[in-house]
């Protein structure tokens, strides 16, 4: 890929991330981050730009961006007092949330290195990643009521190329995962705009299907797995399209290729089995089990990462349960390429998933609405976390269960098994 090749493609990117991702509103404002809140690295520069200019182009009227170095949370891991994990810099948050209540428009980019807290105390790391949950808070709250429209994409960081394409030269590798970014995210196709409408309609059908089954449940059945997952009484089937409260219409991942709507928090039974690994919190966890009882984590394994993983579930009593799940087929655009991303925006996009922790409102009718106390009565879950990881396969059966205990396929073989 050339120099102007990359810049005109950088271009595209944008103008989608603009028109598509985040549907900027003339008079709107634009405020740009690292996805977790970390800062953008100064590398991602040439893309922060271009969106900048696509978005003055379609009338946004002000575009701002928190900066920062991702190796400063490792500097500070390995050096910091023990007692000093609890101090946290709020002013990002309060910008973030000052704008979010303006009506203003909200682009995370993830990119960050997934070894980032490779090899360091997982109670230091997992210290620090709770006070940014609990400090976040305000953040994602407001981003799982869909308050604004917000949209997280990604650009080759250096480290991430290197983890992806570890055989290749650093800029080889970089330019590679690039290339790859816009293949699955549509800009490589000759109308990207044109090619994301079809696709937003095509998985529009499909969770218009599953909502008008009315499932009460869903079984998964895959080497490793044997599970069975609730739907709560008004669940909402969500594709890749969604109405923020400040009307403006947005699609908040690129690439997506899922479906999802909300698990029912007290109905998870079974075990289920990763089959890619868990990039959280800048350490990778491998080839892990959960297990699940009345809809609460009971017990987890891994070959690698199973203290982070640990961590994670007891952050709070919300990261015992799920809070989302998502069907993908096994032979998505991405699943296809036949690599891992170790990133959880390509990679969930590669395999059916569910998510532990926090639940999206707008999954659940009018569960923007509710408080916290009635969205959990309401079969939704309340966390700091959210966090996504994969379970799906080409070996994967699921089932729809509905009222009268009958079932029918919803996927055979990791594809699926109904037209829409």
């Amino acid at each position: 890929m050339t120099d102007i090749t990359h810049q005109e493609m950088l271009q595209k990117y944008a103008e989608a991330i603009v028109k598509v991702g985040l549907n900027i509103r003339a008079g709107q404002r634009l405020i740009i981050t690292l996805a977790a809140n970390r800062g953008v690295p100064i590398q991602f520069a040439p893309l922060v730009r271009e969106v900048s200019k696509a978005a003055y182009a379609v009338g946004a009227k002000y575009v701002d961006v928190i900066w920062g170095d991702e190796e400063m949370l490792r500097l500070r891991a390995q050096h910091a007092p023990h007692d000093s994990f609890d101090e946290y810099s709020t002013w990002q948050v309060d910008a973030i949330v000052k704008m979010i209540e303006n009506g203003d428009a909200l682009l995370s980019i993830s990119g960050a290195n997934p070894d980032l807290f490779g090899g360091l105390d997982p109670e230091i790391v997992g210290m620090i990643q709770k006070t940014h949950l609990k400090n976040f808070a305000r953040v994602s709250e407001r981003v799982t009521t869909n308050a604004v429209n917000w949209c997280v994409v990604a650009a080759a960081g250096e480290a991430w190329a290197k983890k992806v394409f570890p055989d290749l030269p650093a800029i080889e590798a970089q330019e590679k995962l690039w290339k790859a970014i816009f293949e699955t995210a549509r800009i490589a196709q000759p109308d990207p705009i044109a090619a994301w409408q079809t696709h937003i309609a095509n998985l529009r059908k499909r969770a218009q299907y599953l909502q008008a089954r009315q499932y009460t449940a869903l079984h998964y059945s895959a080497p490793g797995t044997d599970f069975t997952l609730g739907l709560p009484n008004g669940h909402l089937w969500i594709s890749a399209q969604s109405m923020a409260q400040n009307g403006v219409a947005f699609t908040a991942n690129m690439p997506t290729e899922e479906v999802f709507t909300l698990p029912d928090r007290n109905r998870a039974d079974g075990v289920v089995t990763s089959t890619f690994p868990l990039s959280y919190g800048g350490t990778l966890i491998e080839d892990f089990q959960v297990t699940f009882e009345n809809g609460r984590v009971v017990k987890v394994t891994a070959q690698k990462g199973e203290s982070a993983l640990q961590k994670l579930v007891d952050t709070d009593e919300g990261s015992h349960r799920l809070g989302e799940v998502a069907l993908v087929p096994a032979s998505s655009p991405i699943a296809q390429r036949g690599h891992l991303f170790y990133n959880t925006l390509f990679d969930e996009n590669a395999s059916c998933h569910i998510a532990i922790g926090r639940a999206y409102r707008f999954t659940l009718t009018g569960g923007e609405e509710l408080t916290d106390d009635e969205f959990v009565s309401a079969g939704g879950n309340v966390s700091l976390n959210h966090v996504d990881f994969m379970i799906g396969s080409p070996q994967m059966d699921i089932d729809g269960v509905k009222q009268d205990g009958s079932r029918e396929p919803v996927m055979r073989q990791g594809e699926w098994a109904f037209d829409a």
